[in-house]
């Protein structure tokens, strides 16, 4: 199976594909982040969004997405910017008929971590440790899409174990 996990915003969306391998280990196929110009009008920003997804999936053509749910933010405007971020994401997953689910933060930690109030930091290094790379990821927002993903997977085996009882 192959998972994009995306963490969504307008200003910087990252995604993170990650394969599960017959012998169940995790494998990192691809991540980044997709950027966009503060210059650009917010509807210009979400068409670059969607445009960029859509060649993520028809390069990589994932079996199933996972994107990260909002939580509430003290910023407002944050908040808003996020979830048109989300939005664009959820039709574009929508668009190519994958299957989503959507993650809280502490469920993400919970899945990667052990716990649900890790640090950023525990997070990454786990991503890191669990998916055999060398190196933390980068930038942030691309190690939190690779831990959707994980999540994901995590959360898929054990759906799928409580639905053979």
């Amino acid at each position: 199976m192959l998972v994009i996990g995306i963490d969504p915003g307008t200003a910087t969306t990252g995604y993170g594909l990650v394969q599960e391998l017959d012998d169940g280990s995790l494998s990192c196929v691809a991540y980044g982040a997709i950027l966009t110009q503060a210059k650009f009008q917010p509807h210009e920003r979400l068409l670059i969004l969607f445009e960029r997804l859509n060649e993520l999936l028809l390069l990589h053509k994932p079996t199933t997405g996972a994107v990260e749910k909002l939580f509430f933010q003290r910023n407002v405007r944050t908040a808003i910017s996020v979830g048109q971020g989300r939005g664009v994401a959820l039709l574009a997953l929508a668009q190519a008929k994958l299957s989503v689910a959507e993650y809280t933060p502490l469920e993400i930690k919970q899945a990667v971590v052990g716990y649900g109030a890790a640090e950023k930091h525990q997070v990454q290094e786990m991503v890191r440790a669990i998916l055999c790379l060398e190196d933390l990821p980068q930038p942030d927002d691309a190690a939190d899409a690779l831990a959707v993903a994980i999540c994901h997977l995590h959360s898929h085996h054990m759906r799928s174990l409580y639905e053979e009882v």
